[in-house]
């Protein structure tokens, strides 16, 4: 289900930038994409009729856009279980973990000291 969603979503991506990209530039700056009328579609519609059906079609396609976007974090949420840093811990002794041995502090301790030769030998009581 969320990849036929994610598909959907992606097509409505694809489809809802080129629409956009149709659009007339209002600004001026910029100019449209013929330079003048319906913004290269021809004289297949006034200007007018151009801009009232690709504000249209920007309307619905950003409104499935929004819908597809809220389907896809609602399946993405419901695939993931939530699970707790305690749930993933192993059990073996009883429940709670045993503390790492701390190395007591050798006499120079701001100075450097020399680092063992087996670092993951236990260290001497």
């Amino acid at each position: 289900m969320f990849a036929v969603v994610l598909v959907l979503h992606l097509m409505i991506v694809c489809v809802l930038i080129g629409v956009v990209l149709l659009q007339r530039s209002e600004g001026g700056a910029l100019g449209g994409l013929g330079g003048g009328g319906g913004g290269g579609l021809g004289g297949l519609m006034t200007g007018r009729g151009a801009a009232n059906v690709l504000t249209r079609t920007t309307a619905i396609l950003a409104a499935a856009f929004f819908v597809t976007s809220i389907a896809l974090s609602a399946l993405s949420g419901a695939a993931q279980k939530s699970r707790s840093l305690l749930d993933t811990m192993p059990e073996s002794t009883g429940g709670a973990a045993a503390p790492a041995p701390v190395a007591p502090l050798p006499e120079n301790a701001g100075t450097s000291a020399p680092t063992p030769a087996n670092p993951s030998a236990p260290l001497p009581q």
